[in-house]
């Protein structure tokens, strides 16, 4: 008897289990969409340049000397590679892989997607997916000109619907390890706006153009209510006093306060993220001063916001 109730069990815990496996292998993988200028394109560099304060600002220093450092060390092993998550995949323009530095401007750069990457990656069971799609020197008065806001719609909001639905019907073949499961769209995040902020004419029409964005591009992509991080233009840091950047950022978080976008929109403060050229790798202030402790910490916290969102929009 008592074997027989220890057969009984085993076979029971083996059916659990491979019911459990079943509904977690048919569980939707999450896609997110990164979208913006070339702040969300990324250059912080990852390499330390011994010769530019000692290598500060670089990710490497961010992993061994920053005392934010306790943040990033997952994102070595033990012998000091940079890992590859495989439960975290990335398309960029046809480049595609597990996630890891060096998805910036180039293989030697990182943007918000690592931070972003890590904390979403961490906090759902079920794969994610990001699809990165930025360019430098684009405005939304303009280039992402949405189809609401009148006048000629942009190309590169035409390209971001496009290439997102091409990569979402193709995102089995493009990534073999999805192979039989579906994909759900999960949110978008956002990190655009030095375009604008030097126009002065986009600068005023910002708040309404990036609310006509967000409408339109839930409707283009069929995905009403979709949770939507908008990341401040804060790379002038927290003294900033020029009017059209001080309008802007806050034209970005009037968007973000507006009622009919309470529950699924949400705006994420950076100035404090900035780091001054003595502390970083370049003194392009526009480019966050190529900081990619920076660029980690902005993606860090669109992770976190979006985290939220879908708690608040399930």
């Amino acid at each position: 008897m008592r074997n027989h109730l220890g057969r009984f069990g085993i076979s029971v815990v083996l059916l659990f289990f491979t019911i459990g496996n079943s509904a977690v292998a048919e569980a939707p993988v999450k896609v997110f969409v990164l979208a913006g200028q070339s702040n969300m394109v990324g250059a912080g560099q990852i390499k330390a340049n011994p010769d530019r304060n000692d290598g500060q600002g670089s990710l490497e220093w961010m992993v061994k000397s920053s005392p934010l450092k306790a943040k990033v060390q997952g994102l070595r092993d033990a012998s000091g590679e940079w890992v590859e998550r495989e439960d975290v995949r990335i398309w960029n323009f046809g480049r595609t892989g597990g996630l890891k530095p060096g998805y910036g401007s180039n293989p030697g750069t990182i943007g918000p997607e690592l931070g972003f990457g890590t904390v979403v990656g961490e906090a759902f069971d079920e794969p994610v997916l990001l699809i990165k799609i930025a360019w430098g020197g684009k405005s939304i008065g303009k280039d992402f000109r949405p189809p609401s806001a009148g006048g000629e719609v942009g190309p590169e909001y035409r390209i971001l619907v496009d290439r997102t639905k091409e990569v979402l019907q193709d995102a089995g073949r493009q990534f073999p390890e999805f192979a039989g499961r579906t994909f759900e769209l999960a949110g978008i995040g956002w990190h655009q706006g030095w375009n604008d902020r030097v126009n002065q004419e986009f600068n005023d029409a910002y708040e309404v153009n990036l609310a006509h964005f967000i409408r339109d591009i839930r409707r283009d992509l069929k995905a009403p209510n979709l949770p939507f991080v908008i990341a401040e233009t804060g790379m002038s840091g927290p003294d900033e006093k020029h009017p059209r950047a001080l309008s802007l950022m806050a034209a970005q978080a009037a968007v973000a306060a507006k009622p009919e976008f309470r529950d699924d929109v949400a705006f994420v403060g950076t100035r404090s993220f900035y780091r001054p050229p003595g502390q970083s790798p370049s003194g392009q202030q526009y480019h966050w001063n190529s900081n990619a402790e920076t660029y980690y910490l902005i993606g860090e916290a669109m992770g976190v916001a979006m985290v939220d969102l879908l708690k608040r929009t399930k």
